[in-house]
């Protein structure tokens, strides 16, 4: 059977993003340019033509840009090889020495050079290294984002400059564990520090670090998380394109029950966002059934944001969204009440909704009391979208701000703690 011809990888990434033809690719690539601002640019069918031939050409930076956010890949891993990036190494691949000066150039750090003959790494790098990133992802969960993240992209550093010293199965694990590395920080980026677009060019680095492991499940997890981005601003076809290349990926590994409904509750998020309360809920109520079939395969250690307690969750702000209150608060009693210690730092986001179901049930004394355990638990655990609820209830209270509870929830909002606390993260 004669083998694939042409640039496979983009071919790929195109079919896996719901574009069956090169005119279809071309069309959208044309619209995205517009929806980003990047005005006069049109590219023709001639010009995927020549992105998916044999030699394909280096696209020019406006390209690139529009490629990359449509496709959630990154040049190398489309199959293009940047004209510079020839330096005469025998290094399988040509996307694995690009990964080492460009994840260090994109996160804004000096590109570390490689050691010239430099001696393999032995097969303890993989594991030490791998321990340090499973610190790090338990640390997530109590450590100011402020004061992890540095450490984070410190050690996708290092792991970029030891994935051309390792070999074989410790180049995989290096290379999983850089993943899971870059995502950690691809989501403090974007839920604690709220910075998306940076957000958006570390999550490319951890798909390109997953491919190099060869982890479908892990591309999984991070193309969802990409989906996040455009859904938080409404863009609603971005989100979606995403969530299929993100299910294309699940297709491929042996995905838990646990997995395929998280995947379910981010597209019901992005949904919600772009104001599909109905939709949501049925992704919901699918997930809930997924959950409760279960399968035969067991979910990664990496995976630890999500959980029936957090669907609840995802439920009950769904649900006061859509106007459907009482059930909301249950659903978020319910979420409260099954959450574990380890899942802390989410609380305040229920409380926050909890204070928002009884604020818009004209109960500001109940609102308030939980904006005020909400304010107790980001004392703790400090979570950036925890605290735009309770902003988002008092907007909400502004009809009850002369009310005895609102004032004193007042002086717990702007006291020098809160207020610092806010500021300084």
């Amino acid at each position: 059977m004669a083998r694939p011809t042409g640039n496979v990888r983009l071919k790929a990434a195109r079919v896996a993003a719901g574009f069956n033809s090169q005119q279809d690719l071309a069309d959208a690539l044309t619209q995205h340019a517009k929806d980003m601002g990047i005005r006069g640019l049109s590219i023709g069918v001639r010009q995927v033509r020549r992105w998916e031939s044999d030699s394909p050409p280096w696209p020019q930076p406006d390209c690139q840009r529009v490629l990359a956010h449509l496709l959630g890949q990154n040049m190398e891993a489309l199959g293009f090889t940047h004209p510079w990036g020839t330096d005469g190494s025998q290094q399988s691949g040509h996307a694995r020495r690009i990964l080492v000066p460009g994840g260090a150039v994109a996160l804004g750090l000096a590109a570390l050079p490689q050691r010239a003959g430099a001696a393999p790494q032995p097969s303890t790098a993989g594991t030490d290294f791998q321990a340090v990133t499973r610190s790090h992802r338990r640390l997530y969960w109590s450590v100011t984002p402020t004061q992890l993240h540095p450490a984070v992209v410190a050690h996708a550093t290092l792991g970029c400059a030891l994935l051309p010293e390792t070999r074989d199965s410790t180049r995989r694990m290096v290379a999983a564990a850089l993943a899971e590395t870059y995502l950690l920080a691809g989501r403090i980026e974007f839920f604690d520090l709220r910075e998306p677009s940076r957000a958006t060019d570390t999550l490319l680095l951890a798909l390109q670090a997953a491919g190099e492991a060869d982890d479908a499940l892990l591309g999984s997890a991070v193309i969802a998380h990409m989906a996040f981005v455009p859904g938080w601003v409404a863009d609603r076809e971005g989100a979606l394109e995403r969530m299929t290349a993100a299910r294309t990926y699940a297709r491929r590994a042996p995905a838990s029950a646990e997995f395929l409904a998280w995947l379910d509750a981010v597209e019901a998020e992005c949904e919600t966002r772009c104001g599909n309360t109905r939709t949501a809920l049925n992704l919901i109520g699918h997930a809930e059934d997924v959950l409760a079939a279960g399968n035969d395969h067991s979910s990664p250690a990496w995976m630890d944001w999500f959980s029936p307690a957090r669907l609840a969750a995802f439920k009950g702000n769904t649900q006061m969204i859509a106007g459907h209150l009482p059930q909301a608060r249950e659903s978020l009693l319910h979420a409260l009440g099954s959450m574990t210690p380890a899942e802390d730092k989410q609380r305040s986001v229920v409380y926050g909704d909890l204070a928002a179901v009884e604020a818009a049930s004209g109960n500001p004394e109940q609102a308030c009391g939980y904006a005020g355990q909400a304010l107790d638990q980001l004392a703790t655990t400090w979570y950036a979208t925890g605290m735009e609820r309770v902003r988002e209830v008092r907007r909400a209270l502004a009809p009850h701000q002369h009310e005895r509870c609102v004032r004193d929830l007042d002086d717990r909002l702007y006291d020098w703690a809160t207020t610092l606390s806010a500021l300084g993260r």
